[in-house]
């Protein structure tokens, strides 16, 4: 079987998207758990955080599901999400579009350059909840915000929440987000433990300016990432909360790929958050797949560059000289 695909990034947090619609794949769960195993090992395939599957919608343009590079199924990725969403709208020839995801029907939009020649969409990230069975967190209370979790750390103070993606946050400071506590923590949560039984993203978010955080994230399914988008989402909210940034703001939120803008909204309760940044194309590739007890991956026959990662180096050099001030 020949698989069409692109690899992507968005913050580089990098991504091969693959477009259901376009190939007579005929993928299943199972296929597409083993494609994400084969073709994102860094150590013998082509390396990246997961696989996006482009598919046909009832309720939207289009649908996309995300599957990470152990194989695992993430609701959403924020950050995917802008790359997949960047896909759909330039094959539909439309600035903006509709993109189902597994909780919800989420809009995509381009928007004007974050940085300059860097292709910049903005996605939104819903639904947000508090509650702690939608996580699942088990604890006997409704909520966790600004609470302490003593069975994980005496110091931290955390906030949980789904984005629909279940996050862990804390702020921390710089000698904290510099020790060994959040792979600690992290790895404790993400492994059977009585708390989190699904797992949960964890994210330590350090205050750098008004308008302007650094957060850095171990992601469920993933491990430590160069950025996460419904991470960067959750730290942001959770920043407005606290009366650290403004609601209704673009707040620039730095991470170890490069930086992205998050903006919180809430009406009557409810909250919804704009994510805003890069949706970078790195190569169009065309593979052999044969698909026997375990997925085979040929040569690459087809390979052509976007030429746009360029431009992107350009802005990880302003964020890096921006965090070095801190």
């Amino acid at each position: 079987m020949l698989i069409d695909l692109i690899k992507c990034h968005g913050s580089n947090n990098d991504f091969l998207l693959i477009d259901e619609t376009e190939g007579n794949y005929k993928l299943d769960d199972f296929k597409r758990r083993d494609l994400a195993l084969a073709l994102c090992d860094r150590n013998t395939s082509l390396g990246a955080d997961g696989i996006l599957f482009i598919r046909n919608s009832k309720v939207a343009d289009a649908q996309y599901r995300i599957f990470n590079s152990d194989g695992t199924e993430a609701s959403m990725c924020g950050n995917g999400l802008r790359c997949a969403g960047r896909y759909v709208c330039e094959k539909l020839g439309r600035d903006e579009a509709i993109i189902e995801t597994l909780k919800a029907n989420l809009k995509v939009k381009k928007h004007e350059e974050i940085f300059i020649d860097i292709p910049t969409y903005q996605v939104e990230i819903s639904p947000v909840s508090f509650k702690l069975e939608d996580l699942p967190l088990n604890l006997d209370q409704e909520t966790l915000i600004q609470g302490k979790l003593p069975q994980l750390s005496e110091e931290l103070t955390f906030t949980a929440l789904a984005v629909p993606n279940p996050h862990l946050t804390a702020i921390v400071s710089k000698e904290q987000l510099e020790s060994d506590l959040q792979e600690e923590i992290s790895q404790k949560l993400n492994n059977p433990n009585d708390l989190f039984p699904d797992g949960v993203n964890v994210s330590f978010i350090r205050l750098l300016e008004k308008g302007s955080i650094y957060v850095n994230t171990f992601e469920r399914g993933v491990g430590f990432t160069n950025a996460c988008g419904t991470a960067m989402s959750a730290s942001t909210l959770v920043t407005c909360l606290l009366n650290e940034n403004e609601f209704e703001q673009p707040i620039n939120v730095y991470n170890n790929g490069g930086m992205v803008q998050c903006s919180v909204h809430e009406k009557n309760g409810v909250y919804t958050i704009d994510l805003i940044g890069n949706a970078t194309f790195l190569y169009s590739a065309q593979l052999e797949i044969e698909f026997d007890e375990e997925v085979m991956v040929g040569e690459i026959l087809e390979q052509e560059d976007f030429n746009e990662d360029e431009n992107y180096s350009l802005l990880q050099e302003h964020a890096k000289k921006y965090l070095n001030q801190f």
